[in-house]
């Protein structure tokens, strides 16, 4: 991947924020974009990204893939997806480690998998055609959940990392995404940082969440807190540096606020890397 232009630290591009890439050069190293967004003909959201990206390379994160589902891939909205790709020329596409709807109704939210063979299998067979149609590997994003299933026969981590030792497919590790879990479900957040093949892991996702009924909410709507910037370090130290972005969907600051604290994440990885490189580790 050393000729992929996606290095350093991104953000989520938002509309909120359409005017500062416009006018002005932050210091943003990428991109990500909501693939969903820009799934049009026309208008003013693909008018605003081809300006964008002729100043900064982008990855695509869709949401609506239902790779966990029992319904058939949707073969218009891979066709459309194609096509955005054709366009924007992303460093990597990724969607969620989940199912979004049945009997043709998108429930429009990232539901959690049984862990089993089966699901397995399925997901397999699944992200086998995804990738055959879209002519490029997949990128899958590990899941925040607030349940787990009767029918479970394996932990979180073994079941993800097993689907990327058995597929093709590249991990979008939302670190953010592990730890909500990890309370949620009272699991070891760095023991399941630590299962994930390294070489596998190409984004990193970093984001807030919320509280709410003793349950942590993957609600993208806050600053990273201290328990996931300290999970973030351990990760960097496990795996090394990953191009790393921060989320966020709701209550969206000024983008100075983003940016610095952006800079966190910046700092920290400078930190790992000088630890690591006293070690005599790759960075």
């Amino acid at each position: 991947m050393s000729d992929n232009p996606i290095h350093g630290f991104g953000l989520g591009l938002r509309t909120e924020h359409y005017a500062d890439f416009l006018d002005r050069r932050p210091a943003v190293d990428w991109l990500e974009i909501i693939s969903e967004n820009y799934l049009v003909p026309g208008g003013k959201p693909l008018h605003h990204l081809d300006r964008i990206r002729a100043d900064h390379p982008v990855v695509m994160h869709g949401v609506s893939m239902s790779l966990g589902g029992t319904d058939a891939l949707n073969a218009d909205y891979l066709r459309d997806l194609k096509a955005l790709a054709a366009r924007v020329q992303p460093g990597w596409l990724s969607d969620h480690l989940c199912w979004t709807g049945v009997n043709g109704h998108n429930l429009h939210d990232l539901l959690p998998l049984p862990m089993t063979e089966a699901t397995l299998r399925h997901l397999g067979d699944r992200i086998a055609r995804v990738q055959d149609t879209l002519g490029r590997r997949l990128v899958v994003e590990n899941l925040s959940s607030y349940v787990r299933y009767a029918a479970d026969e394996m932990r979180e981590h073994e079941f993800v990392a097993a689907l990327l030792r058995r597929t093709d497919c590249l991990l979008l590790l939302d670190v953010n995404n592990v730890y909500v879990s990890s309370v949620n479900h009272g699991f070891d957040a760095q023991a399941y940082i630590d299962a994930m093949p390294a070489d596998r892991v190409v984004q990193i996702h970093l984001a807030g969440h919320s509280e709410q009924d003793g349950f942590l909410i993957d609600t993208h709507d806050a600053p990273v807190c201290d328990a996931v910037w300290a999970l973030y370090r351990h990760t960097l130290r496990r795996i090394g540096f990953r191009p790393t972005m921060i989320e966020r969907d709701d209550h969206i600051p000024a983008l100075d606020e983003l940016l610095a604290e952006l800079d966190i994440a910046r700092r920290i990885a400078r930190e790992v890397a000088a630890e690591r490189a006293a070690e005599g580790v790759p960075a």
